[in-house]
């Protein structure tokens, strides 16, 4: 039997593990069967009100801060470390989920992680699902230091991107999506959120999980025959 994907998802700026849990698990069974789902807290407590407040239980948290601007961010560095500790202490993890800030952040991850900036103890990661993403040093979105190359050529293995027709991020998630060789896209009419996934939708997705068992498997046999020798 294939084992299932380990995905680490991050959730969005000043939300939780347990609101991007409700609402990923709203996909259908099928789909949420064939993935070992961890849900992450950031390490710090929201700094102001939350978009959610009224609609999902607090305490929220974000995973770094930035200026008005998009121009200066703070704690990325500890953030990144901190991400690191879960997965050494809890993986190991084949890929990333990630929504809103945890799509930004999950984006640049595999770059920093090819350039020996981040995760430089724990597993390549594998593939990424981004749901309302965006690049650093695009736009809206200005470098850290530790981002500034992870885009600097063509992230060839498998991505989702899920956005939202009326989503304030779309421009944004559209061109993160050029950053990657073959990604998979689900379009969907909503806006900034998580959406359900529709009988089109889920066939993109199954097909997209497909395709990741397909390269885990691959590097599980590589790893096997490399520890063989």
């Amino acid at each position: 039997m294939q084992r299932k994907p380990r995905i680490l998802c991050l959730h969005g700026f000043r939300t939780s593990a347990e609101i991007l849990k409700k609402l990923v698990h709203r996909w259908p069974p099928d789909v949420l069967g064939r993935l070992d789902l961890v849900f992450l807290d950031a390490p710090f407590p929201a700094l102001g009100k939350s978009d959610v407040e009224g609609i999902f239980d607090p305490p929220y948290f974000e995973w770094f801060q930035a200026n008005q601007n998009f121009t200066e961010y703070t704690n990325v560095e500890e953030c990144l470390a901190y991400i690191e500790d879960y997965m050494i202490k809890n993986g190991p993890f084949d890929g990333f989920l990630g929504f809103s800030q945890g799509a930004v952040l999950s984006a640049a991850l595999p770059g920093m992680q090819r350039d020996g900036l981040a995760l430089t103890r724990v597993p390549k990661i594998k593939f990424l699902i981004l749901i309302s993403g965006a690049k650093f040093g695009w736009s809206n979105f200005g470098h850290h230091n530790l981002t500034r190359n992870a885009f600097s050529s063509p992230l060839e293995f498998p991505s989702l991107h899920i956005i939202g027709e009326m989503d304030f991020m779309k421009p944004e998630s559209t061109v993160l999506v050029q950053a990657f060789v073959d990604p998979f896209v689900i379009n969907h009419p909503r806006g900034h959120t998580v959406p359900r996934l529709d009988e089109k939708s889920t066939e993109v997705m199954l097909g997209f999980i497909q395709r990741i068992q397909k390269t885990i498997a691959t590097d599980d046999e590589q790893m096997c025959s490399n520890a063989e020798t």
